[in-house]
């Protein structure tokens, strides 16, 4: 069959479509946000092709992958094994890196194992085998009078009961063996649990080191080594205390007498203990109390709240800082920033000496007095972090921590051993340190030698096939050991693309969520290509997407629409884009056919004279630049991927500006100087985060709307009259709610090993509250329907009722009258999340002195949102306030001001200024590769 044929699809808002879609082919589905894309690509045919796949397993499998409900359509035929690649960013554990989910740290294990050379973690001499003689030589040195053990390691780190080991030790004469860091007799009856990971070591001999005892030792020492394959542990008990000592014959340095474990990949593993540096476990960074973000501002005392866990009214808290006080001669006015280092260094780290200590107890009844060491504020934090038992106060101390570089690996988050074994001059984390562009060029010009290059050959083979997936993908910026929690959500949805075609499976459908996301035009076709590649191969993709580029080169487009949410879910247009193109009904065929544009502002906008001057950047990647932001308009910051855009704006400017005018808490990155405060009064960041973390979360309670409703509900006469309070209208608090759920709606069920199953509440059939607050109308409808509601009805239900009617005149301006205003936080994606922030801010009364900062909000967007954003977006600069966007949209970057460029390239090839100023003057600077496209949409449009 060459066709994938869906009959009556309704799932969500899609209205009983019937659609044929040719297999083999790169299919597009566009429309408006909201139109059902999502639900007939992921929803629909995903979904079916997931629960086919998990119906054809056995019950026993089943159980652990959860429960697959058949979306709600007829019947699909033609359907391929699908697989799901989303805009869900990769992994939150903190182990995860680049490296681990392309699998090219894998191969890099692997290829350190085999042709990796060890060198003395200690003096960097290159390690060769260890003869035995070298190695009781080593022995005989530790002293005359040492009392040793020689231990032969047969189990290292193994799961299992190891019966046969232990009867075979018996046999063999040993009478002791250490398992697990325990000396047990073999006499004994041992049981080992078969779940977990062991270490036995056989005891060999016990003998003490003298003249006479050399042919004892050696003759011990080769028993050892023999019975576990060239390796032996040395226990010795001298001068020095006990010690543990690792011999090798095959890897150890005799200057130092170190030797390192044999060559494994798990010894190049951070998350093996094995391989993990011991003291961070592999993490690579720890996390620890921040003196800057504990006291984020030194011109502020004691008394006037400078130290942020410390409240300066509590007795506790005072009668500390006043015995210090006391001791080191300082007043509690004084700016903490005034006092001397040896005073700060007390406060923070503690004193060695003891302090004189009074203490006024919480009912004034009694003082103590008594003489103690000062702790110090980090310690004493590090304390109530670890002993607390409520998550709450382990949440609010996390805010004044940050991850620091381990001390002991640097941030390497491997052994010394490990890092001792080079290849081509390079160990494993300096060459995980490398972007994927410079790896490339690492492994075209590394030398090895012959008998290296033929055991090696397959390895390299496998690591330039992925690495070369990841530049085709647009991401040859990034270093492998970047951790997956930094990747923006088009990032790691490249990475996984790039996996995939490193799979070469044939016959499957590939379905895709905006995968140009974050990409500059430059590296859009690179993108394209790999589309077109995993087509060729055989396979069919379905791409959610709007990106003009990827629209053209589409094979096949599904426009849906005419409109969103109830609106949508109707196929407008479908065929090959010049097919699409003819549809007058289709707004994106005009757009493409280029019969509507969204037209450059006649005029731009010159601020008001002031900048932001940012002086000396150099977090990450940027390589020390000035930057002025004009205030009072629309700046765009662009560049191609990885350049430094969100560093400049997300990780240096955002958190300054928040620190200065909103008394935040961030932690700022690297730079010298900021100028331009006086002329802004707060920075408000307009970002892609959910806006609530609870299925009760939802677009009307964000932007406190529902609190009006609830107080209309609560004023309407058979309220008053039954005594109902505003609290009998929330699903959060008891009285009014349906206890039988607690407000959610629906009832969760724990089925033990099975899928924890949700069922719709059977008391209040999902409505969330009980009857008698249900019985309470305004106009008809009760609490529960008004949350039914899309943003639209409610517009025109509540258009009498100007406060509510203004807040939802916002959400209707953002494009967000498809949502419902009930609808859980959780199935808003991140770029309706970004919109309904925006929405909270434009129903603020504006000061005409806000910076409004925003990254990508187009994401998500169709052509004709993006009208509509933009123009919301300048009403905020027309009103006097400074927005500043980081966007690759061409329509976009032609409606501002302002732009900033910067490049020329990505990682480290990036980070300087390209080019400033209004799009015009930017589109003839030859060094930016967004003026050249810029260029090209203005001679375009000539």
């Amino acid at each position: 069959m060459d066709m994938l044929i869906i009959k009556g699809a309704r799932e969500h808002n899609l209205k009983n479509i019937d659609l044929e879609l040719p297999r083999d082919k790169l299919i597009v589905i566009s429309g408006l946000s909201g139109s059902g894309k999502s639900s007939l690509a992921f929803d629909t045919i995903f979904a079916e092709g997931q629960r086919r796949y998990v119906e054809s397993l056995s019950a026993y499998a089943r159980q652990f992958l959860g429960r697959m409900d058949k979306p709600d359509l007829d019947y699909i035929e033609g359907l391929s094994p699908a697989i799901s690649i989303e805009q869900k960013t990769t992994h939150r554990n903190p182990r995860s890196i680049v490296g681990t989910v392309t699998e090219i740290y894998d191969y890099y294990r692997l290829l350190y194992a085999r042709i990796g050379i060890p060198h003395c973690p200690n003096c960097g001499r290159e390690i060769r085998e260890q003869p035995v003689d070298q190695i009781i030589d080593t022995i005989m040195a530790m002293g005359e009078g040492t009392k040793i053990q020689l231990l032969a390691p047969v189990i290292r780190g193994k799961k299992g009961e190891h019966q046969k080991i232990l009867d075979d030790a018996r046999k063999a004469g040993f009478a002791r063996a250490r398992i697990d860091g325990l000396l047990v007799s073999l006499d004994e009856e041992i049981k080992l649990d078969k779940q977990k990971k062991h270490t036995i070591e056989i005891v060999v001999d016990r003998l003490v080191i003298g003249a006479d005892m050399r042919s004892r030792l050696a003759e011990s020492a080769e028993t050892a080594l023999q019975s576990a394959d060239g390796i032996m542990l040395v226990l010795s008990h001298g001068q020095k205390g006990d010690e543990e000592h690792f011999f090798s014959q095959k890897n150890a340095c005799p200057d130092c007498g170190i030797s390192i474990p044999e060559l494994q990949p798990r010894l190049f593993s951070f998350n093996n203990p094995f391989g993990a540096c011991p003291a961070c476990t592999g993490l690579g960074a720890k996390l620890e109390f921040d003196p800057n973000l504990v006291i984020p501002d030194r011109s502020r005392s004691f008394n006037e709240g400078g130290v942020i866990p410390y409240n300066p009214d509590s007795a506790w808290h005072r009668s500390r800082f006043q015995s210090l006080a006391r001791h080191f001669k300082f007043s509690l006015d004084t700016p903490l920033g005034d006092l001397p280092k040896k005073v700060m260094d007390a406060i923070l780290y503690g004193t060695k000496e003891e302090i004189e200590v009074s203490y006024e107890n919480r009912d004034k009844t009694g003082r103590f007095e008594y003489k103690s060491k000062f702790a110090g504020i980090l310690e004493d934090l590090r304390k109530r972090y670890f002993e607390t038992q409520s998550p709450g106060i382990k949440e609010w101390l996390e805010k004044f921590m940050s991850q620091k570089h381990c001390e002991e690996c640097g941030g390497k988050r491997l052994k010394p051993e490990a890092l001792a074994v080079t290849v081509g001059g390079r160990n494993i984390w300096e060459l995980t340190s490398l972007s994927v562009a410079d790896s490339i060029k690492f492994f075209e010009t590394v030398r090895l030698k012959k008998t290296d290059k033929q055991i090696a050959h397959q390895i390299l083979k496998e690591i330039n096939a992925r690495l070369g997936f990841m530049q085709n993908v647009g991401l040859d910026y990034l270093t492998l050991e970047r951790t997956s929690a930094t990747l923006s959500g088009g990032e790691a949805q490249r990475i996984r693309l790039a996996t995939q075609i490193g799979a070469s499976l044939v016959g499957v459908l590939y379905i895709l969520d905006e995968p140009s996301i974050g990409l500059h035009q430059r590296d859009n076709q690179r993108l394209i290509d790999t589309l077109i590649y995993l087509r060729d191969l055989g396979n069919t993709l379905i791409v959610v997407e709007h990106d003009e580029q990827t629209l053209r080169t589409a094979d096949y487009i599904v426009d849906l629409g005419p409109g969103a949410g109830v609106h949508g879910g109707e196929i407008v247009a479908q065929g090959t884009p010049k097919e699409v193109m003819k549809s007058e009904k289709s707004l994106t065929g005009q757009y493409l056919a280029g019969t509507l544009i969204m037209d450059p502002p006649a005029e731009r906008r010159k601020g008001n004279g002031n900048f932001l001057k940012l002086t000396g950047v150099t977090e990450h990647n940027l390589k020390k630049i000035n930057v002025e932001i004009p205030l009072g308009i629309f700046t765009c910051i662009t560049g191609v991927s990885g350049s430094g855009k969100s560093t400049l704006l997300s990780d240096v400017l955002y958190p300054a500006l928040a620190n200065r005018l909103n008394r935040a808490n961030h932690t700022e990155g690297a730079y010298e100087s900021l100028e331009g405060l006086e002329y802004v009064d707060k920075v408000i960041n307009i970002d892609q985060t959910p806006i609530g973390r609870t299925p009760r979360s939802n677009p009307a309670t964000y932007v406190g709307m529902f609190s009006g409703i609830r107080d209309l509900f609560a004023s309407l006469p058979d309220s008053k009259m039954k005594g109902y309070k505003p609290g009998r209208f929330s699903f959060n608090v008891r009285g009014g709610r349906c206890e039988n759920c607690q407000g959610d709606g629906t009832i969760k069920i724990e089925m033990n090993f099975l899928p924890d199953v949700y069922i719709t509440c059977d008391v209040c059939h999902g409505k969330r509250f009980n009857k008698e607050t249900l019985d309470i109308r305004f106009k008809g409808k009760n609490i529960a329907d008004v949350l039914d509601m899309t943003i639209e009805e409610a517009a025109d239900f509540f258009s009498y009722i100007p406060h509510i009617a203004r807040k939802l005149e916002t959400l209707l301006s953002v494009g967000l009258g498809y949502v419902k205003l009930g609808q859980s936080a959780l199935t808003l994606s991140g770029g309706e999340a970004q919109r309904v922030k925006l929405a909270l801010e434009l129903s603020k009364r504006s000061t005409g002195k806000t910076v409004y900062i925003l990254d990508e909000p187009t994401t998500g967007l169709h052509f004709a949102d993006v009208k509509q954003l933009m123009e919301v977006i300048q009403r905020l600069v027309d009103q006097g306030n400074t927005v500043i966007m980081i966007e690759h949209n061409l329509d976009v970057l032609l409606q501002a001001d302002h732009i900033i460029d910067l490049g020329p390239e990505g990682g480290d090839r990036g980070g300087n200024l390209v080019a400033r100023g209004t799009p015009e003057e930017v589109a003839e600077s030859p060094q930016s590769y967004t003026g050249f496209y810029l260029k090209e949409m203005l001679d375009r449009r000539k």
